[in-house]
């Protein structure tokens, strides 16, 4: 009996281990279940993204624009199969009567520009397709090549956006000169994005002494390090001290070592800074 009550105890242990195990992964199960999923899930995509900006910036000017532009397009192809599924063209079934010979060229161009806006979820798909991809294209080429993000900048990608929706989208067709009324759309959209980007800057303007800090805080949201422009202030590495900006300088206002190097990269790369230091 005493040899069958020795056998008896690994089992027993086994037993007991095999009971904690299960306890101890009921209790992970309990707080993984606890934890928000939408939280996780915008954290992971905030990272991701955070991420493909540090990645493009460290790209030749030709990657980004190429890689900003399709992000740009998906997203517009996006919107625009959205709002033609939910506000489809009512009169799609209708025919669609011919104007007549000799009509006026404003009357039918203004008639085009409504049948533009207008149409299906590929249409419509298509057309903010071209519109958003371009704008994000041009912004991104124009940032990389003024090194700031500006008016200009910003006017000028909505410019490129314009006309590219009026070609592509029909506007112009039966017009006396395609050429002009893309050009003029162009002007349209320039004018309506430089108004709301002035709109939108005057809202959002820093305090005064923010001012010492836009090149860097432009190029900490270029990298995806935004998170850290509280870090520059409190350590007043301003502007001006970002040609003098070494890693033991980021390290002594707790900036980690990733985005040590990301920043550190950057500024050699900006030919700018390099010229003033």
């Amino acid at each position: 009996m005493q040899g069958a009550g020795e056998k008896r105890r690994p089992l027993t242990v086994l037993a007991s281990s095999s009971s904690s195990q299960v306890a101890a992964a009921a209790a992970a199960a309990r707080g993984v279940g606890m934890a928000n999923p939408l939280a996780e899930w915008t954290d992971r995509v905030r990272s991701l993204e955070a991420g493909l900006r540090a990645w493009l910036a460290k790209q030749p000017t030709h990657v980004e624009a190429a890689v900003t532009t399709a992000v740009g397009a998906v997203q517009g192809a996006a919107l625009g199969g959205l709002m033609g599924t939910l506000a489809p063209d009512a009169g799609a079934g209708l025919p669609v009567p011919q104007p007549p010979p000799g009509v006026d060229p404003k009357a039918l161009a203004s008639f085009k520009q409504a049948q533009a806006l207008t149409g299906g979820p590929l249409v419509q798909a298509r057309n903010f397709a071209v519109m958003t991809g371009a704008n994000a294209g041009i912004s991104c080429v124009m940032r990389r090549i003024r090194g700031v993000e500006d008016v200009q900048g910003s006017m000028a990608a909505a410019f490129g956006s314009g006309a590219l929706f009026s070609i592509v989208s029909g506007m112009g067709t039966g017009t006396p000169n395609p050429v002009v009324n893309a050009v003029t759309t162009g002007v349209a959209f320039a004018v309506f994005q430089g108004g709301f980007f002035m709109i939108g800057q005057k809202f959002s303007q820093p305090k005064s002494e923010d001012t010492y800090y836009s090149r860097g805080r432009s190029m900490l949201q270029t990298l995806g390090l935004q998170n850290y422009e509280k870090n520059f202030k409190k350590g007043l590495l301003t502007d001006q001290t970002l040609p003098l900006l070494t890693d033991s300088a980021l390290r002594d206002v707790k900036i980690p070592p990733g985005p040590r190097l990301l920043i550190l990269d950057h500024i050699k790369r900006d030919v700018e800074l390099t010229r003033e230091n």
